[in-house]
């Protein structure tokens, strides 16, 4: 094979790698570890959303914080809860494990991000009802393969777990819109009341309106839109490539 057939073939391959290659998009997830609302977004929308299809084509930011507020004395941060104590507890194993967790090299199959939402799915799954009073932290994380809870704990019930929670404490201040209502989704680092609206109810759908083309096939069900194969995008760049390697022999 010539050195320009080489050529032509790893441009190829390039083109069609980089049709399918767009940038992901954005999400920021501002929420309340013990908030029903969340719970349902996050259980209902998010995750399902996250672990199949869309998944590569995003890049989620949890912020547990919500309507929770905070006053500092010298050292020392004192937080109130929207939903009381037990959720200042929660939103701090929430900013620790968002923190801390990490893959492992012998488990492959798992990223930082899965295991993160994975833990945080089953925890927001759990609501506010937890057998014998016990925080599903260990439980959830055993079942997601989290080998660091310990960790997590600690930080939770540390100086580190209130420094964590004080920055999304702030994080949610610096939203342009103040935050009225939890959970709040902003898109692109954006707020737009419509946007937020409808991705509590078709977070999926909402996705797509924002990936760019060729989307994934999900979005064919919720925006009809003619979204081309592999298959298709290949058989173009092969007529153009071919197209410019005859001409090039003149």
């Amino acid at each position: 094979m010539s050195h320009k057939i080489v050529a032509v073939c790893l441009l190829m391959s390039c083109l069609i790698a980089s049709a399918y290659s767009a940038a992901k998009v954005p999400i920021a997830i501002y929420y309340e570890s013990l908030c029903p609302d969340s719970a349902k977004f996050i259980t209902e929308q998010v995750y399902p959303a996250v672990k199949g299809e869309l998944r590569d084509v995003v890049e989620l930011t949890f912020v547990p914080f919500g309507k929770s507020t905070f006053v500092t004395q010298g050292s020392e941060v004192t937080f109130t809860c929207h939903h009381g104590p037990n959720e200042c507890y929660g939103n701090k194993v929430h900013a620790c494990a968002i923190e801390h967790i990490q893959a492992n090299s012998y488990q492959v199959e798992y990223t930082r991000e899965s295991l993160t939402i994975d833990f945080i799915n089953c925890l927001m799954k759990a609501g506010k009802n937890f057998p014998d009073n016990v925080y599903p932290g260990q439980r959830c994380a055993t079942e997601n393969h989290i080998n660091n809870w310990e960790n997590i704990k600690s930080c939770a019930n540390s100086t580190e777990g209130s420094v964590l929670l004080k920055k999304a404490g702030e994080a949610t201040q610096r939203l342009q819109e103040p935050l009225t209502s939890v959970p709040t989704i902003l898109f692109n680092e954006q707020f737009d009341k419509q946007v937020n609206d409808r991705a509590q109810t078709n977070f999926a759908g909402t996705i797509c309106k924002y990936v760019s083309a060729p989307q994934p096939r999900i979005c064919n069900q919720h925006n009809g839109a003619n979204t081309p194969s592999l298959a298709s995008v290949s058989a173009i760049l092969s007529s153009l490539i071919g197209l410019w390697f005859i001409r090039s022999f003149y």
